[in-house]
């Protein structure tokens, strides 16, 4: 299956409680970490919560 790199722009600092758990969810939660996640539905429906915390990397 396709996989797609997620890096962490934004910090979790005073943003809400929910946002800071789907950035847990996604394997995030300190800054400039990468992480490489399967390309599923939920995914991209967690990154486009969080346009402002985290970007798609090539």
């Amino acid at each position: 299956m396709a996989t797609i790199k997620l890096k962490q722009i934004g910090s979790p600092i005073r943003r809400p409680e929910k946002q800071r758990q789907i950035l847990t969810g996604l394997g995030l939660g300190k800054m400039h970490r990468v992480v490489e996640l399967e390309d599923t539905p939920e995914v991209r429906g967690a990154v486009a919560k969080l346009p402002h915390l985290v970007a798609v990397v090539d």
